[in-house]
């Protein structure tokens, strides 16, 4: 059976951990990620398009230079993305979160069977944990990154806005606010490190005690020799 030490830190590794999972399902299952104002020049004037949107689907707004607002309109942006390359970084994202959430998953249950049992194998230990939020943590990283790119880079939220305004404009100027659900992997972030400094800690204490249960056995055997 484990220690009583054992149990408490990776207890604490496995509630952070499953906060990670809880993180990453709730960065997939919302969607806002980013709200952009992307302003066309017409003819007539100037169009003011409000794109609000995630990975999956979003909400669109239209406001003219006279003040008229066009209603609130649903897209998915998988559907509504013409360019390759957005829509290539935009699954590329996807599949990197589904690998987050698995190795935050597998974190879960890797803690969880430290925390009440002596597994023999090396890799369920302290080498596990720390491979699968290292894991977890980089990847959410290059989503940030990714999804940044697509943004700034690849004009994605124009080419969301060019679509639902359903006209042709001339883009002029865009303004971009992360929102929470991309914000919030900071937190999977965090919580990932803090489970490996928490197992870190655990086996540089549990080396330290060994260390010092074998140093009175080493004095011991030095004294019969002496003798």
């Amino acid at each position: 059976m484990p220690t009583r030490e054992k149990k408490l830190m990776f207890g604490a590794a496995f509630l952070t951990s499953v906060l990670s999972f809880v993180i990453i399902c709730a960065v997939l299952g919302t969607q806002r990620w980013i709200s952009s104002t992307v302003d066309f020049s017409q003819t007539n004037g100037t169009v003011s398009v409000t794109v609000t949107y995630g990975l999956f689907s979003g909400t669109c707004a239209q406001t003219f230079q006279a003040g008229v607002q066009v209603s609130d309109t649903s897209f998915q942006v998988a559907e509504t993305l013409n360019s390759t390359r957005t829509k290539g970084i935009n699954v590329t994202i996807i599949v990197l979160l589904v690998l987050s959430l698995l190795s935050s998953l597998l974190s879960s249950g890797f803690t969880f069977t430290n925390a009440v049992s002596n597994p023999y194998q090396t890799f369920l230990g302290p080498i596990g944990v720390y491979t699968w939020n290292a894991i977890g943590g980089f990847f959410t990283l290059v989503v940030m990154i990714l999804f940044a790119v697509n943004v700034q880079g690849n004009n994605l939220s124009v080419e969301l806005a060019t679509k639902c305004a359903s006209i042709q404009l001339n883009h002029t100027k865009s303004e971009h606010n992360y929102d929470y659900s991309y914000w919030i992997l900071l937190l999977h972030i965090l919580f990932s490190c803090g489970t490996i400094v928490i197992i870190c800690f655990y086996s540089c204490a549990r080396y330290s005690k060994k260390k010092e249960q074998e140093r009175p056995i080493e004095n011991a055997s030095k004294d019969v020799i002496l003798f």
